[in-house]
């Protein structure tokens, strides 16, 4: 199987991680389990579309959600929405399920939870179905440059 732009930039950018293939899942919990980690550590990779043909991605811990007016206050817009799935893949190359901040081109601005900083091993997706990438949330941030934002707030009921 050929690499993905995500696996061949993470490896680029020299950052210790881990490949994890597992079976697809019926939901976050499941592919928590299957990832061998918990659903606050899986990073969602969300495109978030900032105006017409612009975009943001936003990391967000799998037991939270966007706090939408946190992050409007952010970026400084009024009107944020999340991308469709044609515009995330024409903004990012990946399909939903396998978006991940890495190799993305043209690259986007990264936004991140402030809350997961310093909090060790975080998944990310790889950008194919059934991979993820593990690796230390700061590492992360400083391969993708990401800026860390308060921007989530916790999910009601079940992920």
């Amino acid at each position: 199987m050929k690499p993905s732009p995500a696996l061949e930039a993470v490896a680029a950018a020299g950052v210790d991680h881990t490949v994890v293939r597992f079976e697809p899942a019926r939901d976050l919990a499941e592919a928590a389990e299957r990832r061998g980690t918990t659903v606050d550590r899986i990073l969602k990779t969300m495109v978030v579309r900032t105006g017409e043909g612009s975009y943001v991605i936003v990391l967000v811990p799998g037991d939270r959600v966007i706090d939408w007016g946190a992050l409007r206050d952010h970026l400084g817009l009024r009107r944020l929405a999340l991308a469709d799935a044609d515009q995330a893949y024409d903004a990012t190359g990946y399909r939903r399920g396998t978006i991940t901040p890495f190799g993305v081109a043209p690259a986007l601005p990264v936004v991140v939870d402030a809350g997961v900083v310093g909090r060790g091993e975080v998944s990310v997706g790889a950008g194919v179905p059934g991979t993820a990438i593990h690796l230390d949330v700061d590492d992360l941030i400083d391969a993708v440059g990401a800026v860390a934002v308060s921007i989530t707030k916790a999910a009601e009921g079940p992920r």
